[in-house]
């Protein structure tokens, strides 16, 4: 699996089948029992600097405001915690551009409890911009929300990254989430995981909306993807009825 620089790609399969091992051999949180994870032309040996992570919790630290959690990384992350006493109204400004990208600006006061969960992700996907990475990982950022909440935060997760193009790696359940977000869509087989299809989304043009989702090749797109999983699920064994004793 080859992902390009400035690339937004989507990894889907079934449960089980090592979509989150990838997220943490990509990150170099775990090292790979065989073979190479090669990040920026390096071979990894360790955690990787470049990466923001966003993932289904949106984990934010109770005691601090909006604003705070979004700098977060920026006081404990190399190089930024060196510099952040003295360009911290620089970390703020950059911090409260992306909070009104995601239209958050008037809430970097507030507490994650004072949040809807599409507010609090949102907030979690700016603290994953917030030190610029050149690598974005997306863990299910957007499975626990409403339908249209989560919608909404692909819209706004599309627009950061046409502006910025870091690239993305998103890890997903949802298949209409994953052709409508990414340029390329891959399909992992079950256990041990593969990549067993790859699709590219060209023929959906950029930037989609609600158009897109009434474009019957989006839809076959859909299904087919469905059917492709569907096929490398492993098929569950039922019991056989204990046979009678004459």
């Amino acid at each position: 699996m080859k992902v390009p620089e400035g690339a937004f790609v989507a990894v889907v399969g079934p449960s089980g089948c090592g979509k989150s091992s990838l997220m943490k051999l990509v990150t170099g949180l775990a090292p790979p029992s065989s073979g190479a994870v090669i990040v920026n032309g390096k071979e990894l040996s360790g955690p990787v600097s470049i990466v923001g992570m966003a993932f289904q919790n949106s984990n934010l630290l109770p005691w601090r405001t909006t604003l705070e959690n979004v700098l977060l990384p920026l006081e404990v992350v190399r190089p930024s915690r060196f510099e952040f006493r003295q360009k911290k109204a620089e970390f703020v400004a950059r911090a409260m551009a992306l909070l009104k990208t995601v239209g958050l600006e008037s809430f970097a006061g507030h507490y994650p409890w004072q949040l809807s969960g599409g507010m609090q992700q949102r907030v979690s996907l700016c603290r994953a911009l917030i030190h610029k990475p050149r690598l974005l990982m997306l863990d299910e950022p957007f499975g626990a929300l409403d339908a249209f909440t989560r919608e909404e935060l692909w819209d706004v997760l599309q627009t950061i990254w046409q502006e910025q193009k870091f690239t993305t790696i998103l890890v997903t359940h949802d298949l209409r989430e994953a052709l409508y977000l990414a340029d390329t869509v891959h399909v992992m087989s079950n256990r041990p995981g593969r990549i067993v299809r790859s699709v590219d989304t060209d023929d959906f043009a950029r930037p989609r909306g609600e158009k897109t989702f009434v474009d019957p090749r989006f839809n076959a797109c859909v299904l087919e993807l469905r059917e492709e999983i569907r096929n490398q699920r492993v098929p569950i064994e039922m019991p056989q009825p204990a046979k009678a004793v004459s």
